[in-house]
């Protein structure tokens, strides 16, 4: 009789009831991810906003990204956990194996669960437009249009502001701050949480994976390619800088990073915004009427369309099929997270857009 015998039943058996324990929370997770005023009135405004501060505390004063070594640490402890179970199975120790599987299962169940409890649940946050008080009632092509041209005027009008853009990274990520920090006496509801941004370590990958940023929900890190094109940076940062604020849905990310940068005294935030709201603008024009397209992209000066095309140069330099594969992910990772269009999400920063303008008296004086 093996003397270890029983003490590696009793292991097995608390690691199965682990397994168990973790599977019932994910589904109570789930389970409260169906009732958006619970998220937003009890997780959003409170537990997460508690989560912020301590984060900020923690980490908010490390220059670089904590997050970032966090996820080199799991990959790496992924990859020998996965070597070390084949390793077993090859050499047909199977019940080894299975403790070992059954010890991957339970770490992916804690990384699942931590992700939703730490950031994850604000995708089933009520919509922005309703925290907003923003109607999306749809909209015509002409409308469509009209604050397309509006887009267009202001965005001519701000380039001719630059004479061009020589910020550091630093003076762009301060600036950002200081524009989300402002969005708070348009909207209490866009009140942030010590915002902060921080360069991403994985740069030189992300090139290759057409990421522009990312935000850790492990250690509330709004981080940015520091590499893109600069036209780029001041409005990424105020974007990832929105998911920290909690509103994790793209398409609502993009639109307040458009409002944060709209309304800033840096004239290259400014730029920064009008330009990425312009492209989105242009790239549904062009869905519904190629013509229309090349009337309203004629009206851009030259030095916007210069801009745009370094930026097409830029990503073309970069894109290969791991850009392809990050992309499938990430558009079937948005799918399962309350945005069923995935990466089309994106564009859906149109219809708030439009609403706002809407909304707004005079849409054309900002």
């Amino acid at each position: 009789m093996n003397r270890y015998g029983p003490s590696k039943t009793l292991r097995t058996k608390q690691l199965l009831w682990t397994a168990a324990g973790l599977f019932v929370a994910l589904l109570l997770l789930v389970l409260a991810g169906t009732f958006p005023d619970f998220i937003e009135n009890y997780y959003n405004t409170s537990f997460y906003r508690c989560i912020s501060f301590v984060m900020h505390l923690l980490l908010g004063w490390v220059p670089f990204s904590i997050g970032d070594i966090f996820y080199t640490t799991i990959v790496v402890l992924t990859i020998v956990s996965v070597v070390k179970l084949l390793f077993k199975l090859l050499r047909r120790q199977f019940k080894q194996a299975g403790l070992n599987a059954l010890k991957l299962l339970i770490g992916l169940q804690l990384f699942i669960a931590a992700f939703y409890l730490l950031w994850g649940m604000n995708y089933f946050r009520p919509p922005a437009a309703k925290i907003l008080n923003l109607q999306t009632n749809g909209y015509t092509f002409d409308q469509l249009q009209t604050v397309t041209r509006l887009l267009i005027d202001s965005t001519n009008a701000n380039r001719t502001l630059l004479t061009f853009a020589t910020e550091s990274n630093s003076t762009i990520y301060n600036n950002a701050i200081i524009a989300i920090k402002q969005l708070d006496a348009q909207n209490r509801a866009l009140k942030s949480i010590y915002p902060a941004v921080k360069p991403s370590m994985f740069t030189p990958i992300i090139n290759y994976m057409g990421t522009a940023g990312y935000f850790n929900p492990f250690s509330s890190e709004a981080q940015i390619n520091y590499n893109m094109p600069v036209v780029n940076r001041p409005v990424t940062a105020c974007h990832e800088m929105a998911h920290q604020m909690g509103f994790a849905r793209e398409d609502e990310a993009n639109f307040i990073g458009f409002l944060a940068g709209k309304n800033s005294a840096d004239r290259l935030l400014r730029y920064s915004a009008y330009y990425m709201a312009t492209q989105e603008f242009m790239h549904e024009v062009y869905r519904r009427d190629s013509i229309t397209y090349k009337l309203l992209k004629a009206k851009l000066l030259p030095a916007v369309r210069t801009d745009m095309k370094k930026e097409n140069e830029y990503w073309e330099h970069y894109q290969n099929q791991l850009g392809d594969l990050s992309g499938l992910f990430y558009d079937r990772f948005l799918k399962l997270n309350n945005q069923p269009e995935g990466l089309r999400t994106y564009n859906r920063m149109i219809n708030l857009t439009m609403a706002y303008y809407e909304k707004a008296a005079l849409p054309g004086k900002n």
